[in-house]
């Protein structure tokens, strides 16, 4: 068994911001921006619920108000999928069994409690992991209908290069209070980014930089493992 971190979520770079974390901890999970001209119907900031009471336009900027999101993850029916060459290759590593772990950077929300920092916000518990360049038409027609949520399926009709990571609905979860993992820190170049807090790093056996969602970073080994669950489970 393993896991894999992935960075998810809105972020300066994709969406101008970042999703907010309330004073007891609790946060709004906030997508990035959909391509524009998406072939489909998809949801929009300014339609769209959050958990805590807002709609989710509440915490974008004025441009992206009523502009269409990749919700992706989705913890609906948990799936989260991606195209892109390194993510796909490392997304392929994962088995049954296996726990995704979301984190996003998320910033204080009228408090003063929490920081602006990378938090985990999620995790699948791998079921299965999907290969469209391995699959025939008639499995991805099926795989299409069966993982209608996931923001991918409608895009692209040859869905070239996409994996998609199904999550077990009974051993996943979006989590109520986020999880910070993160300290700031300088890079080689000297400018201060985002790495794996010091408390982290002893609980889960890495040491880097995760700014970034590539490449993902992976916790591997028995006592590192029960301490992610562990963490997971608070």
């Amino acid at each position: 068994m393993k896991a894999m971190l992935l960075r998810v979520g809105i972020d300066t770079a994709c969406g101008g911001t970042l999703g907010p974390i309330f004073e007891d901890g609790s946060f709004e999970f906030v997508p990035i921006p959909e391509y524009p001209g998406a072939p489909r119907a998809v949801p929009v900031y300014s339609e769209t619920p959050g958990r805590w009471g807002r709609v989710l336009s509440t915490y974008v900027p004025k441009a992206l108000i009523d502009a269409p999101m990749h919700y992706d993850p989705e913890f609906e029916t948990c799936t989260y999928g991606d195209p892109t060459t390194i993510k796909r290759r490392y997304l392929l590593k994962l088995h049954q069994g296996d726990l995704l772990v979301f984190y996003a950077g998320l910033k204080p929300y009228k408090n003063d409690v929490y920081e602006t920092a990378l938090y985990i916000i999620g995790y699948f518990t791998i079921d299965r992991i999907i290969d469209f360049n391995e699959s025939t038409r008639k499995q991805i027609a099926a795989y299409c209908e069966e993982f209608a949520n996931n923001a991918h399926l409608g895009r692209d009709s040859w869905y070239h290069n996409l994996v998609i990571a199904s999550g077990d609905k009974n051993k996943s979860r979006l989590l109520d209070h986020a999880i910070k993992i993160s300290k700031r820190k300088p890079n080689k170049a000297g400018r201060l980014t985002y790495a794996i807090s010091a408390e982290m790093e002893q609980q889960l056996g890495i040491d880097c930089f995760i700014e970034r969602s590539v490449p993902p970073r992976f916790v591997v080994g028995e006592t590192y493992l029960a301490n992610l669950k562990k963490i997971l489970a608070e």
